[in-house]
């Protein structure tokens, strides 16, 4: 078993609170067992001393590419069009299944880092069969929580290769779900032949949403536990109907303000009531630690909004609304009894988080990567002290170095292919 003794404990059901002085314990199956003052534990329990931290649920992304942590940043002021263009059109056809096992392990280790601790991959568009499997085993292999939204193709063929998926790889820690396009992105035949072959495996389904619903509407595709990513210039009255059918939404606030997409649709998905949580989208073009995307999201809720979004909500977005909006509400996503020990502890004893009025409002507008001590997925430590503890960092860090150089190189062969053959005319 293993107790945290003495953290400032923040849970977030039924609504995020605090409570000081506060132990968990957790039992051998890495579920929570217990959460009060002074819990008794066996004397061969490891304990971990949480005087100066607060102890909150594990962060939950709710979007992510995380197969692009090779190409931090190489499109830092780009938009739509750029992006389409030069990520998904050059870059990401380069990917070998290394690139993908790399990169993805690599995503997986910085999300944990940060304190992210369950992450909705939305997969590399036309992957292939070689690099899913690539992609799953470096999810597999970093120890996350993770839903992992396969390319459904639009191919009644991919059933078979999703199903084989599912079965060799889905466990307690990692749900296989099918990553589709909306209607007006990929076509209605498309869109149509995905849904079908989720309902015929019983997944999931994550598909980037515009502004209409005109589509799933006429073919029939709002269905239940569908995670609507953006959804930027949806009326109101869309939102309405993504809670009224069981969908869920989810607001990538740094994307979609950086890449000048739109105001992130945060108080509008909860005024109707769908679930909402938060994603870093693409680290392309921005951060991927939580604590950017609170801190962002909150921001344009108060500029564009009417005000009346709270630190509050925006720290049950990052976790137990996106948790529900991943499918794992009743996993992850709170400190409830009976859940699965994802967890983290913040450090207060530093200058940037020291004496806090709110520990709330602290999480929300104060903390950063750095005061990110210690990680637990499933009851399992991942990081403690400040350091990942079931990985060579270093080892990962240079992997990740040498897969970016790799995919970057060829610009420069074309480069002198370009200029040999201007030479020559």
């Amino acid at each position: 078993m293993l107790l945290i003794r003495n953290g400032h404990v923040i849970d977030t059901e039924p609504e995020p609170h605090a409570r000081p002085d506060t132990d968990i314990l957790i039992a051998d199956d890495g579920t929570i067992a217990a959460v009060g003052p002074a819990l008794d534990a066996p004397a061969h329990a490891d304990v971990i001393d949480a005087v100066n931290r607060i102890v909150l649920p594990g962060f939950v992304d709710t979007h992510r590419h995380v197969w692009q942590s090779a190409l931090r940043v190489v499109l830092a002021d780009g938009f739509m069009g750029e992006y389409f263009a030069r990520v998904l059109g050059e870059l990401g056809p380069r990917y070998t299944s290394r690139h993908m096992r790399t990169a993805e392990l690599a995503g997986a280790f910085e999300c944990l880092d940060s304190g992210i601790t369950t992450v909705v991959d939305f997969s590399q568009p036309g992957l292939t069969s070689e690099r899913a499997h690539a992609a799953v085993d470096g999810l597999r292999l970093a120890g996350i929580r993770a839903v992992f939204g396969v390319d459904g193709r639009g191919d009644h063929e991919q059933a078979e290769r999703l199903r084989e998926i599912r079965d060799a790889y889905e466990s307690d820690l990692l749900t296989i779900a099918l990553a589709s396009l909306a209607p007006d992105h990929g076509g209605d035949e498309r869109a149509r032949r995905d849904w079908d072959v989720a309902r015929e495996l019983g997944l999931r389904v994550m598909v980037h949403l515009g502004s209409s619903l005109e589509g799933f509407e006429r073919l029939g595709l709002l269905a239940p536990g569908t995670l609507y990513v953006h959804a930027i210039g949806l009326p109101d009255d869309g939102f309405t109907r993504i809670a009224e059918t069981g969908g869920a939404v989810s607001v990538c606030p740094t994307i979609e303000g950086g890449m000048a997409q739109g105001f992130p649709v945060t108080e509008r998905a909860l005024t109707a009531g769908a679930p909402t949580g938060l994603g870093a989208d693409a680290v392309t073009n921005g951060p991927g630690d939580m604590f950017s995307l609170m801190r962002t999201a909150y921001a344009f809720a108060r500029v564009a909004g009417s005000g009346r979004v709270s630190t509050a909500d925006i720290l049950r977005m990052a976790t137990l609304d996106g948790a529900v909006a991943s499918g794992l509400g009743d996993t992850v996503g709170s400190l409830r009894p009976g859940k699965q020990a994802d967890i983290v502890l913040l450090r207060t004893d530093r200058p940037a988080m020291a004496a806090a009025h709110d520990p709330i409002a602290a999480v929300v507008h104060c903390a950063d990567t750095s005061a990110v001590d210690t990680v637990l997925v499933a009851g399992r430590v991942v990081k403690r002290g400040g350091a990942l503890t079931h990985v060579d960092a270093t080892r990962v860090v240079a992997d990740l170095r040498t897969v970016a150089d790799e995919l970057v190189a060829a610009d420069t062969v074309d480069d002198a292919a370009a200029d040999a053959a201007a030479e020559a005319r």
